[in-house]
């Protein structure tokens, strides 16, 4: 009986890779077959082809011009003017391409229309501003950014417990899905199966049984390799509603460039999990790809956890292009959150779409704020001058400003680029160190005792301008103490970089230069 199960399982499978497999490899091709006859039809020599090369060299100059005069970042600006000087024929369009495509502004259009609704809902279990401003007045302008202009209220009557591994979020996250009554909405950049997903999973099956909605999104390139094209439908035999997330096309388009990476699990929107914990099974180090996986999560019970109820449905709308009724999910119609005071938090989303980087602001602001120390943990650090200017000029005004990295690296150019700029921080007097243990993919930020924030956002130009994002930031939470615990127990497994040890080999220094050049791509 047993042979024969086991059996079964590897024919399904095998089934499972197959249909994987067939699908991501027939966009492969289709993407080199468009490129080719693209380059060849301009190659050819025929007077059409020398016709579109003219319109190309005119669109590059038209190009130039609207990089110039945009108010963009100037890392952005710069690489654009570069590619468009290095590859006159095909920059022009390319950026023409990335800036005017309808689905981006369709995409746009949505969040907006989606975003002003929500706004009211927001604010229906209390705003805790003037609280919290006369608490914390050397945080006020960080407050009433995500407040009054991001439109992200500051509660009281939450609590925030820090969860230090993927290990203890799954622990702790098992039986908070069991006590759902309403709903369970997940939304992952990666899911995968495997131990992590597949226990996750069964409590959902059994919770859609029971008549509770789950609902789950994934994103389509975090998935690209982890589930099949059909998963949304194997997932609605179990009454588990799914969608995908701006789903990978075969055609040369750059919203593809805007991926959903926030981690959110909202449940009756009284509990909410966030952190850079996705659902897969290196998170929880059942397997080891880079050395031992060290990263982190938050748990907010209360009122602050009803903020991410809100961002999960307001990308539901985007992947379904139906309006939701926000009210039939708010948690407390009928009865008074009695969770306690703990400090006040400030969950907050950022969308790449919108103009607005509440990401790189909340950062910003707490490395501004800080008197006394800032400590990052971050898996990337491929930063802009803004970034490079508030880390160094901290450090100068004597602020302890530290900053782990991973030693060992997930993606080779990336991590070599990420090393690009330790030479000028170290100088500056910010002390990097690197997670000796393996892969360090938290996304923390510290600063004197009294502010933490918690998400998913890397300090890289995708996270800060391309990608949808979210975190959460405390005051005076009890949880404040555990980050910082953490971070200090972290630097126990890491390793001093010297900026000696920058400058030893010429050559890895020269293809920095290089690759620094096109840092905003990666």
């Amino acid at each position: 009986m047993s042979n024969k199960k086991e059996l079964k399982i590897k024919r399904v499978s095998k089934k499972w890779l197959g249909s994987l497999l067939q699908r991501r490899v027939m966009i492969i091709v289709i993407l080199l077959v468009q490129i080719f006859c693209i380059v060849y039809s301009l190659l050819s020599g025929s007077i059409t082809s020398k016709i579109i090369l003219n319109a190309l060299q005119i669109l590059s100059l038209i190009a130039v011009l609207h990089v110039v005069s945009v108010s963009k970042n100037g890392s952005y600006k710069l690489i654009w003017v570069f590619l468009i000087l290095i590859a006159p024929l095909f920059g022009g369009a390319l950026y023409l391409l990335v800036n005017t495509q309808s689905s981006t502004k369709r995409f746009r259009n949505a969040i907006s229309h989606s975003e002003h609704r929500s706004r009211e809902y927001y604010k229906r279990y209390g705003d805790a501003h003037e609280e919290a401003v006369k608490e914390y007045p050397q945080a006020s302008a960080a407050i009433s950014y995500l407040g009054k202009y991001a439109g992200f209220p500051i509660y009281k009557g939450s609590t925030a417990e820090y969860l230090e591994s993927g290990e203890r979020k799954l622990e702790k996250l098992l039986p908070e899905l069991e006590k759902a009554k309403k709903y369970i909405f997940l939304e992952y950049f990666i899911v995968q199966e495997g131990t992590m997903w597949d226990s996750i999973l069964e409590v959902l099956k059994r919770k859609a049984a029971e008549g509770v909605k789950v609902r789950l999104i994934y994103d389509d390139l975090g998935c690209f390799f982890k589930l099949p094209n059909n998963y949304p439908k194997e997932m609605q035999k179990y009454g588990i509603e799914c969608q995908c997330f701006n789903p990978f096309r075969p055609i040369l388009s750059v919203v593809q460039n805007n991926r959903d990476h926030r981690k959110i699990i909202s449940i009756d929107g009284k509990v909410c999990f966030t952190g850079g914990i996705n659902l897969a099974d290196e998170y929880i180090n059942a397997i080891k790809k880079f050395g031992h996986w060290k990263d982190s999560a938050i748990m907010v019970s209360g009122r602050a956890a009803w903020s991410f109820t809100l961002i999960f449905l307001q990308m539901w709308e985007l992947c379904t292009g139906k309006e939701e009724d926000y009210s039939q999910f708010e948690p407390w119609q009928d009865e008074s959150c009695t969770v306690p005071d703990d400090g006040f938090i400030q969950p907050y989303a950022d969308s790449p779409l919108d103009n607005e980087n509440v990401g790189e602001q909340v950062y910003l602001q707490i490395i501004n704020n800080a008197k006394k120390y800032v400590y990052i943990a971050t898996p990337y650090l491929i930063i802009d001058d803004s970034m490079i200017t508030a880390l160094t000029l901290a450090a100068k005004s004597g602020v302890d400003v530290r900053i782990i990295t991973p030693h060992v690296w997930d993606k080779f150019l990336v991590h070599v680029t990420t090393r690009s700029y330790y030479p000028e921080l170290i100088r500056a007097g910010v002390k990097i160190y690197e997670y000796s243990k393996g892969f360090i993919h938290s996304k923390n930020f510290i600063s004197d005792d009294f502010t933490a924030t918690v998400g998913t956002v890397n300090l890289d130009f995708r996270s800060l301008y391309l990608h949808f994002e979210c975190g959460v930031q405390l005051y005076g939470s009890k949880a404040i103490a555990d980050v910082r615990a953490d971070y200090l127990e972290t630097l126990k497994d890491c390793r001093q970089i010297t900026e000696e040890e920058c400058k030893k080999n010429l050559f890895m220094r020269l293809i920095q230069h290089i690759l620094r050049l096109f840092a905003p791509l990666m």
